[in-house]
């Protein structure tokens, strides 16, 4: 085995501390631009406060799961709005995509709390409950 100077040897031990944080970091930064929704569990109720004219943030809409059945089964949005489903209803449930246009739509079993998607192509999107297939709504994206 070759000797290793003392300098040499600190140099190569501070070059890997170096490679080592700039590989951290670079981890760290990274986002997914192709992102077409975001969906968010909660266990906590969300409140809504109104905002100040001009602000850009996308406008909700709530769909309540209660009762089994999702109330309003029927939701209009805009482009860019985000809907949100709060389940506080006895049983699970889900919120499924159907068809090839709502193959997004796919939130986990959720007991109590909050699922949200962000709609950002017009059209219509049915969907279901998967643990219970009578349960169904429609969003209209335009």
């Amino acid at each position: 085995m070759p000797m290793v100077k003392p300098r040499a040897r600190s140099t190569q031990v501070v070059t890997g501390f170096v490679l080592a944080a700039a590989l951290l970091v670079a981890g760290c930064g990274g986002s997914d631009s192709g992102a077409v929704a975001t969906t968010t569990k909660r266990s906590h109720p969300t409140t809504t406060t109104s905002q100040p004219s001009g602000d850009t943030k996308p406008a909700a809409s709530t769909v309540e799961v209660n009762d089994m059945k999702f109330a309003p089964a029927e939701v209009t949005v805009k482009t860019g709005d985000t809907v949100t489903w709060h389940f506080a209803d006895k049983a699970p449930h889900t919120v499924q995509g159907i068809g090839d246009k709502a193959m997004g739509l796919n939130s986990p079993i959720i007991d109590k709390g909050d699922w949200s998607y962000t709609f950002t192509v017009p059209g219509t999107y049915r969907y279901l409950c998967s643990l219970h297939p009578e349960m169904r709504g429609t969003v209209t994206v335009q």
